[in-house]
């Protein structure tokens, strides 16, 4: 089948369209079937026969390699006048959403390795290598692990083969690049993928765009400053939106490489399915809902990223070359949070001490692991007379740790679900003292926030749904997770004020803010439909913004419910009550990454 893409103007936009050199009617029976396929709800797609899905899904599969092929090509695009072709009404878009709606749920998606597989093939053989790593390194200290290679226990045998490449200019690189699209970022707190669907439509599918997708950089030694080759790009990226790259840019990605630059390409684990199962196994160690992965292929002689923290903990794992980093301390005790700004962490821009840091060289198939919030950078040497050895090939396996899965976030769940059996039989906000409770109960989950910022445990990750813990025969890490939770309720007894929280609603009221955004997320314990503690989960838990008010007039009555509600919470609480709420809602989580993960992988012609 012969395809072509035009430009046709579709109303006020220009869109891509597909041309066949075919007869009419099985066009337009697959015309039909696409329609149908993004017509459907996921429920119509699971009832979908798996025989017929996976079939079909194999013809779009060959479809698509054609279009994704045209959509590289520049200037190549063919006017509708040409007789011979035939214009569809599919549009380029149009078939990445068939696909990616007819693999999220497929038989043949994405899976995660064992997760003793993984956790062998990071960490070694032993159990006790694991169990130092996480009492004594994890969100605390650099470390690097010294793996002995073993080609059946090495989880990343499988990209490497895929790679085809050991060469000074790696050949790889080019046809990674053409074989990739876009993966435009799903939201935090997206549990609905055709949500996703809808926000992409129009754009599914595109190729890779600067800064979205890739980056071509390297620091200047003398300045240390990142320049990026893409200079145009990168300044249409700010100006004019996305570059998105043709085959011209993949190219001159070679070119780039030659003379020094770092090409870095984000989303590895949604670009090739055995990243994806690597990424699914450590998520599952550490009790994540994603791992993000990213590759990083750096020249001899060079250096790509400047100095730079993380607001997530990294695994570093060196795959090709050697490379040499240096880890600087820690500036601040506290962890930096996802998606926090630089200027919301104390001490962050102040300047490190050269002479606290650690250098370490990397060689093939070790694992250096660094904690977020601890400053880094890391270069590579001449290698070699003809500096064959002196690239590095490197993946960056990224724990980002999401607010309901950081510590205070279990905190706010045990609150709702201590909430939750208070309530009585016949709950009524009509009556005065069930809405003081309410309100105590929501400016309890402010203070609790306020406790957060200034305690650097509330910022950890929380590993209570680990499937590490599910293996601990030992139960250290049981023991562990236990010990942090009645340290964060001491903590919540003790440090959380009243006053605090109240004049923190306050303000947020007075700036017409929500008072609880940060925390919206609750609201996902909770999507069957049915109202929790007579709250209507669409607006700001109760709204404060009505009700501060009548707060104001009683203050002081407010505030002696705040300390009775506060008191019995603590008192009364189990870490045992909230671990079934706090894992189905990181399953729902996980759910619409595997779902997003699936689809994207099918969108890729890798393996």
């Amino acid at each position: 089948m012969q395809v072509s893409l035009c430009t046709v103007v579709d109303g006020n936009a220009t869109c891509l369209k597909i041309g066949f050199e075919e007869e009419e009617l099985p066009i337009l029976l697959l015309t039909a079937s696409v329609i149908l396929i993004n017509s459907c709800n996921t429920e119509q797609l699971e009832k979908i026969p798996t025989n017929l899905s996976e079939t079909f899904l194999v013809l779009l599969k060959k479809l698509w390699a054609k279009v994704h092929n045209q959509m590289l090509l520049p200037n190549t695009m063919r006017s509708i006048q040409e007789a011979h072709i035939y214009v569809s009404n599919i549009r380029t878009d149009n078939i990445a959403e068939s696909i990616f709606r007819l693999s999220i749920n497929s038989s043949q998606a994405t899976a995660a390795l064992p997760f003793e597989v993984v956790k062998r093939s990071i960490f070694g053989l032993g159990s006790s290598s694991f169990e130092d790593f996480m009492l004594n390194h994890w969100e605390v200290s650099p470390f690097r692990i010294s793996r002995a290679v073993d080609v059946r226990d090495d989880v990343f045998s499988s990209f490497l083969q895929s790679l085809h490449s050991t060469e000074t200019v790696p050949s790889f690189l080019s046809l990674i690049l053409q074989n990739s699209v876009s993966c435009f970022p799903i939201s935090s707190d997206e549990l609905g993928i055709l949500s996703f669907l809808e926000e992409v439509r129009n754009k599914l599918g595109c190729p890779i765009i600067y800064q979205q997708d890739i980056r071509v950089l390297r620091t200047e030694s003398q300045l240390k400053r990142e320049v990026h080759f893409f200079k145009e790009s990168l300044n249409s990226c700010y100006k004019n939106g996305s570059h998105l790259f043709n085959i011209d840019d993949v190219l001159k990605c070679e070119e780039a490489y030659q003379e020094g630059y770092t090409v870095a390409l984000r989303g590895m684990e949604f670009r090739f399915e055995s990243i994806a199962a690597i990424a699914n196994g450590v998520a599952s160690i550490f009790g994540q809902p994603s791992v993000g992965v990213n590759m990083y292929l750096t020249p001899p002689n060079s250096q790509g990223l400047a100095r730079h923290f993380d607001d997530h903990c990294v695994f570093v794992c060196q795959l090709f070359g050697t490379k040499k980093w240096t880890v600087f301390s820690q500036p601040n005790a506290q962890l930096p949070r996802l998606y926090d700004s630089l200027d919301s962490l104390p001490g962050a821009e102040a300047e490190v001490s050269v002479a606290e840091c650690r250098e370490i060289l990397l060689k093939e198939g070790d694992i250096l692991y660094i904690p977020r919030g601890f400053p880094h950078e890391a270069c590579t040497d001449n290698g070699g007379s003809n500096g064959s050895a002196g690239f590095s090939l490197h993946l960056t396996l990224g724990i980002e740790v999401e607010p309901p899965f950081e510590w205070e976030g279990f905190a706010h769940v045990a609150l709702c679900c201590w909430s939750q059996t208070q309530k009585q039989p016949q709950f009524s906000l009509l009556d005065s003292a069930v809405l003081l409770d309410v309100i105590s109960v929501n400016v309890l989950h402010v203070a609790i926030g306020l406790v957060g910022d200034s305690d650097p445990t509330f910022r950890k990750a929380c590993l209570v749904a680990a499937i590490s813990l599910s293996s601990d025969t030992g139960c250290w890490l049981d023991l562990n997770q236990r010990t942090i939770f009645s340290h964060l309720i001491d903590k919540v007894n003790t440090e959380s004020r009243f006053l605090e929280a109240f004049r923190s609603i306050e303000v947020a009221i007075q700036k017409t803010e929500d008072p609880f955004h940060q925390i919206r997320w609750l609201r996902l314990l909770n999507m069957e439909g049915e109202s929790i503690e007579g709250i209507d989960w669409d607006v700001p838990f109760v709204e404060m913004a009505k009700l501060f008010p009548l707060c104001v007039r009683h203050k002081d009555q407010v505030e002696a419910t705040f300390m009775r509600v506060k008191s019995r919470f603590c008192d009364e609480v189990l870490f045992g009550d909230v671990v079934d709420s706090y894992k189905m809602l990181l399953d729902k989580y996980r759910k619409v990454r595997k779902q997003y993960m699936n689809g994207m992988v099918s969108l890729h012609r890798t393996s």
